[in-house]
């Protein structure tokens, strides 16, 4: 339970209203435990992260539970316990899971707690399962692939007329030329 100050504190109000302003540049937001991980490991981390333009950033549980209240996001307050790191996602959410859960593979230490994502709350399996489906660009490569598909089969079979009649032409006058 959080309690309630009687003075209002100007620099934490200003660091919630920072966090509320880093979040709110993104709708998607995986939480973790990064407890018992090195300096080096988390910069690796925050490295691969970095390479799909996501913040990886370590926040106080009481400032986030207060950032998300104000942005009227569903309560994430109970991933908000210990230490709490979260990924700020502006695209893409499924690519980013699979990144935590392949450095979880590496680093067992690293524990994903849940996520928002598209404003529904994940738990750490719902999450795992979220990041085994195909990505956006998966996605869209395979309906194009299947939209491609008929128009494909269209060409040949009108490029196969055409080839056909060349082949029998070219087949009858073999044969006078035998004869």
């Amino acid at each position: 339970m959080a309690i309630i100050a009687k003075k209002i504190q100007e620099n934490k109000t200003k660091a919630i209203g920072e966090l509320k302003d880093t979040l709110g540049k993104a709708q998607d937001y995986i939480f973790t435990d990064y407890r018992g991980l090195t300096v080096e490991q988390i910069t690796n981390l925050r490295k691969l992260l970095r390479a799909k333009d996501v913040k990886y950033k370590v926040i106080k549980n009481n400032f986030a539970r207060i950032a998300f209240e104000q942005l009227s996001t569903p309560d994430v307050s109970s991933y908000l316990v210990g230490p709490t790191a979260v990924a700020i996602t502006p695209k893409d959410p499924n690519e980013v899971a699979k990144i935590f859960f392949e450095f979880t593979k590496e680093v067992p230490k690293l524990k994903v707690k849940g996520a928002l994502i598209g404003g529904t709350v994940y738990d750490d399996a719902k999450t795992e399962a979220f990041s085994k489906l195909p990505g956006r660009l998966e996605l869209i490569s395979m309906l194009m692939s299947v939209m491609n598909g008929p128009a494909r089969n269209l060409a040949a079979a009108l490029n196969d007329v055409p080839a056909r009649l060349v082949r029998t032409i070219k087949a009858i006058g073999d044969k006078k030329a035998e004869q």
